[in-house]
């Protein structure tokens, strides 16, 4: 597997771009900042979007790709994957033709320019050489993680945004992950506000980690405030934990 890096900070500052990862130039996991990084030849190239939950830092590129695709040569259907709720929150507040047109029945319902899919919690689905199964996180709103599996049998899990989150390891655990991209959003002296919202600290990481059955191959941190990124790599490092990475944009993931 290879995954672009589009976009993987907390907060959107100069140089920081919200949560966006690209699989194989057709797949993307969130869709912060897909419009604003890749050029339109790369954007035209998507035909998937997976989406953790629907907090505007992960959903805004939606809208604008659906105008540039539709203004386009090469006129095609994205799919939008979450879970039912996050699904039904994107089309009633976004793509409700108040707040942006309506790309569900554009140019026509048969022929739309996006086709809202609902998953289920634990069943996977299939799209080209992966098998794709959202899980529950801990988040303020609903919102999932999602494993990837490919054809080699190669495991990445993405948590999109999520705090403490047992019940999650515990449906894996017979997995052996060879990259976790996990959420550490805040330093230790954050914890409340961490928890609060629905994030890690390093502490908190290390402490999931050591839920966990089997210790990813690879841990890649993503969604870190950037106002506390010097504080949150000091903290990760005093962990101890092995193989952690903190993402940077425009950097290549290979699992």
């Amino acid at each position: 597997m290879k995954i672009n890096v589009i976009g993987c900070s907390g907060a959107e500052i100069p140089g920081h771009n919200a949560p966006s990862f690209l699989l194989n130039d057709e797949i993307v996991f969130d869709a912060g900042s897909i419009t604003s990084s890749l050029n339109i030849k790369s954007q035209l190239k998507i035909r998937h979007i997976f989406i953790t939950h629907a907090h505007l830092d992960h959903i805004r590129s939606i809208p604008f790709l659906t105008d540039n695709i539709v203004l386009g040569k090469d006129r095609h259907t994205v799919n939008l994957y979450s879970i039912r709720p996050v699904i039904s929150t994107i089309k009633k507040h976004l793509f409700n033709s108040s707040m942006w047109p309506d790309f569900t029945l554009i140019p026509d319902p048969e022929n739309a320019i996006l086709n809202l899919s609902k998953l289920k919690i634990n069943k996977p689905i299939k799209i080209n050489d992966y098998t794709i199964t959202p899980y529950g996180v801990n988040h303020p709103v609903p919102a999932v993680g999602y494993l990837v599996e490919d054809i080699k049998n190669r495991k990445l899990f993405y948590t999109g945004d999520t705090g403490p989150t047992p019940k999650t390891w515990e449906k894996i655990k017979s997995k052996k992950l060879n990259c976790l991209i996990i959420d550490v959003s805040f330093p230790d002296k954050m914890k409340e506000m961490a928890i609060s919202t629905g994030h890690l600290t390093p502490q908190l990481l290390k402490e999931e980690v050591a839920t966990m059955y089997n210790l990813p191959e690879k841990i890649c941190i993503t969604h870190p405030k950037p106002q506390y990124f010097k504080i949150i790599k000091s903290e990760l490092k005093k962990t101890g934990l092995k193989n952690i990475h903190i993402l940077k944009e425009g950097e290549i993931i290979r699992v």
